[in-house]
């Protein structure tokens, strides 16, 4: 049995003060997992002076997690791959992926599962249903920013339940006005892809004009806003900037009102199916020769489903995280991806190393403020758990090295890939699927 891998340790502050064992192995690229972890054995956890008490497990009971993930409808694409990364850091815990689960401190794990229907009613909804359970420890979501932001993120934090997303992107969440205490993402911070794809356009296409069309969710309206920020900063122009919605089928009107502008590309950072539909319908309307490029949302297997081949004399581009950069890595190579393919297939979305990733260090520091009375009952204060978690600094994850920012930022040097259609990384893609381009960022690049 392997212990998990870190680069650093896990600071905690005040009685339950603990230092989780550093070590690292240059065998592979990835964190690990590990039963053998250590609670402190013994002590007593004052839980009523932590505002938001404790999480009592007794012995033989299962740790319980949640994930609040978009599981259904047009973007189950995203959840269920996120909730896959999830189920192989629980099944890693014995340092193996043999599809057993492993344990946390002697406990079986047990993950439940909620909808966010990357809505904000879904968000509400399977937030406030995992708020009334006192005995969950953290979820791990959302799949979509609009079901956290103000939502999610206040729901659970007024309960000091953490909420760990492995793709929420919007600013917003991570924002000195409007950051939840309880809230982090091992995800990147679109105020970086937002800059890389406005590099991408202006300096890498040499094309200095653009429109946007965004739908109404504030991942894609933050996301469309950074591009134009940026672009503009560059030197581009913006021609016009259209928002739809999510449930629209007939981008006709919209995409008339962009070609009267003529612009080079149209950058749609949406999800899909308003991103396939832009590439189909605004392909008839266009002017012969204008880009289109969408993000992360659009980079899933439903895409290459709809569209087919590409379109003659209308490229079509997708940004999201740099898949290739942690690819190589040896966890990832050799261990991580045939894990994913054998008991998942092939992956639908590009977040799951990031779930992966969220639920690593949240084990990790499960492990270190988790007290045994030495009979296997554990008791775990939220605010410790809240506390040694944003303390996660210089962790070699699988999706790079993770610290957090005590604004729950936990991806600060990013790198951002450009895909061009059909090579997406996803099933449905075509080898190579490799980015056309990639830059890394940090979050004080850009903030």
């Amino acid at each position: 049995m392997k212990n998990r891998k870190y680069l650093a340790t896990l600071a905690l502050l005040g009685a339950l003060a603990l230092v989780a064992a550093a070590c690292s192995n240059d065998d592979n690229g990835g964190t690990t997992g590990g039963g053998g972890g250590t609670s402190t054995t013994g002590g007593a956890v004052d839980c009523a002076s932590d505002e938001f008490g404790c999480v009592e497990i007794a012995a033989g009971d299962p740790i319980q997690l949640a994930s609040l993930l978009s599981i259904t409808g047009s973007t189950a694409y995203l959840g269920t791959d996120s909730n896959n990364g999830i189920s192989l850091a629980i099944d890693y815990l014995d340092g193996t992926f043999d599809a057993t689960p492993g344990q946390l401190l002697g406990h079986d794990v047990e993950l439940s599962q909620e909808d966010d229907g990357c809505s904000v009613e879904g968000g509400q909804a399977g937030a406030t249903a995992l708020a009334a359970n006192p005995d969950i420890v953290a979820v791990i979501g959302t799949s979509c920013s609009s079901a956290a932001l103000g939502v999610a993120d206040t729901i659970l934090g007024d309960k000091g339940i953490l909420l760990i997303s492995p793709s929420n992107t919007n600013p917003g969440l991570t924002s000195e006005e409007a950051h939840q205490p309880f809230y982090l993402r091992t995800a990147h911070n679109d105020k970086i892809q937002g800059a890389i794809v406005a590099d991408f356009v202006f300096t890498e296409l040499g094309i200095d004009s653009a429109a946007t069309i965004n739908d109404e969710s504030p991942y894609a309206d933050g996301l469309a806003a950074a591009f134009r920020d940026n672009f503009e900063a560059l030197g581009g122009t913006i021609t016009d900037k259209e928002q739809v919605t999510s449930t629209d089928t007939d981008l006709g009107p919209v995409f008339t009102n962009i070609a009267a502008t003529d612009p080079g590309v149209v950058y749609g950072p949406n999800f899909d199916p308003v991103c396939s539909l832009s590439y189909t319908q605004g392909s008839d309307i266009l002017a012969k020769g204008t880009v289109q490029i969408g993000s992360d949302g659009c980079l899933v297997t439903s895409f290459p489903e709809t569209v087919g081949d590409p379109i003659k004399d209308y490229d079509y581009y997708a940004s999201s995280p740099d898949l290739t950069v942690f690819q190589d890595g040896a966890f990832y190579k050799d261990e991580y991806s045939p894990a994913y393919e054998d008991q998942f297939g092939e992956p639908t979305a590009v977040f799951n190393a990031h779930a992966f990733d969220a639920t690593n260090i949240l084990f990790d520091a499960i492990e270190a403020v988790a007290v045994d009375d030495g009979s296997g009952n554990l008791t775990i204060s939220r605010t410790a758990l809240k506390d040694a978690i944003f303390a996660t600094s210089g962790y070699e994850g699988v999706t790079g090295i993770i610290t957090c920012t005590p604004l729950g930022d936990c991806a600060t040097d990013v790198s951002i890939g450009v895909y061009e259609y059909n090579h997406w990384p996803v099933e449905g893609g075509v080898d190579p699927t490799a980015p056309i381009f990639s830059e890394t960022k940090t979050l004080a690049d850009v903030i």
